[in-house]
């Protein structure tokens, strides 16, 4: 989901030309068009939904294997190693909630998919977003509290939630940015915090809010925001609001810095990137690469974009996939399929696909998967330059 600038080489930019087939280009500062109520969901942007580029890669589903004596649960938080091979997950401890499990849901694995280390045992609910920062450590959003029904069969899943926590490497909890269990607003507080990046000066980027991408009217309660901390945790600034509009939001779900610094948001519920710079202000607004859920861009600027929601209530005309393309130009060259499921992922539709995305500096590109398929898979180059 972000960038890692020590480790991917620009080989991977070269690979994808060479399998270079169709390309569309689409900006909202050019061909594309936002067409919305002033109240309701947001319309389908001006674009022809792209489900038919080139696809350079082979699947390989249930790359990884699991701990001993357990099974991977659903993953979308995903994040590559600074040594550019390893891979981090943020695993729902078997299921969809750690919540009264002895498990660890932060598991490194090398490039073989085995597993290297794990941590976080009784500090998570709910894995969502990841980030490794330039030092290695490893930040997650724990993105909700337990529900009433797991309070009620599990008292000691209380007072956790609504955080981002920052690990090292060896799973030593370094920082905690919220009040773990309690909902609300920045400095303090959070509600239901999708993802985290760690920016280029260190500064730490976090998105909030999970269900107002369901939201068709803003409510008393609506909120969909990015608040920026400094390095060591003091609030600086949040910016974004509910809404359709350009620098409006509606459950940014992921994050990512490209090359020239500046933050791409997945702005799930309005099915677009958002392009702000490092203080806020809007530059772009995105539609072609569809309903994200997960975003990762490389050094040199290849974007990964990976849809597990679309289906014809919420995007109708797209299908599920990784979409693969130019974070300088808006350019989406490639596509990926769903996965064949006997249930969908997402909220319905056909097939499944992943929900959080990273890139080795190989090329390979990992999803974690969530809903009727689980573990990670792995997309291989078929060319290499």
């Amino acid at each position: 989901m972000k960038t890692n600038t020590k480790t991917h080489t620009a080989s991977v930019g070269k690979l994808f030309r060479l399998t270079l087939g169709a390309t569309v280009l689409l900006s909202a500062s050019g061909l594309v068009s936002a067409q919305r109520g002033a109240t309701g969901p947001a319309e389908h942007a001006n674009v022809t939904p792209i489900n038919n580029l080139p696809n350079p890669y082979e699947t390989v589903r249930d790359w990884s294997n699991p701990p001993p004596g357990r099974t991977w649960g659903s993953i979308s938080a995903i994040n590559i190693d600074i040594d550019g091979e390893s891979v981090w997950i943020g695993d729902r401890c078997g299921a969809n909630s750690c919540a009264g499990s002895d498990l660890d849901p932060i598991v490194k694995l090398d490039a073989q998919g085995n597993v290297v280390t794990s941590f976080g045992k009784g500090l998570i609910i709910w894995p969502h977003g990841m980030d490794v920062d330039k030092e290695g450590n490893v930040w997650v959003v724990d993105s909700r509290a337990a529900t009433a029904r797991e309070l009620e069969q599990f008292p000691d899943a209380a007072g956790k939630g609504h955080t981002v926590l920052k690990f090292s490497p060896s799973g030593e909890l370094l920082m905690t940015l919220g009040t773990p269990g309690e909902v609300g607003d920045p400095p303090n507080r959070f509600t239901d915090p999708n993802d985290v990046v760690i920016g280029p000066d260190g500064s730490i980027y976090v998105a909030e809010t999970h269900g107002a991408q369901f939201e068709d009217e803003k409510g008393p309660e609506s909120k969909s925001r990015i608040s920026k901390f400094a390095p060591d945790g003091t609030f600086i600034k949040s910016f974004g609001e509910w809404g359709f509009a350009d620098g409006q939001l509606r459950s940014p779900h992921s994050l990512a810095f490209d090359s020239q610094d500046r933050l791409f948001v997945a702005d799930r519920g309005n099915r677009r990137i958002q392009i702000f710079d490092q203080d806020g202000k809007h530059l772009d607004t995105w539609y072609q690469f569809s309903r994200i859920s997960g975003l990762f861009i490389t050094p040199d600027d290849m974007l990964y974009a990976i849809d597990s929601e679309s289906d014809d209530n919420y995007n109708p005309g797209w299908r599920k996939g990784l979409r693969v393309g130019s974070a300088r130009t808006g350019e989406v060259m490639y596509y990926v399929p769903e996965h064949v499921s006997e249930r969908a992922s997402g909220m319905g539709g056909y097939g499944s696909m992943g929900e959080g995305v990273t890139v080795d500096k190989h090329g390979n590109v990992f999803a974690g998967e969530v809903g009727p398929i689980q573990g990670v898979t792995k997309f291989i180059p078929r060319l290499i330059d």
